[in-house]
């Protein structure tokens, strides 16, 4: 019985873990700046990158 009392502890810990990072990453908006970097920083690859002209 202690034994099962102690994963049902440990499985409630980690879903409250999950739950708060969840909300902090919505509460904070962490989600759109992360991906507003991202795409700032794949822009900034491709704009160095030479266009070869073919006419």
């Amino acid at each position: 019985m202690e034994k099962l009392a102690k994963v049902i502890w440990k499985l409630i810990l980690i879903l409250l873990i999950v739950v708060g990072v969840l909300f902090v990453v919505y509460f904070w908006n962490l989600d759109q700046k992360l991906m507003g970097w991202a795409y700032k920083q794949v822009n900034a690859m491709f704009d160095r990158k030479k266009v070869d002209l073919v006419f």
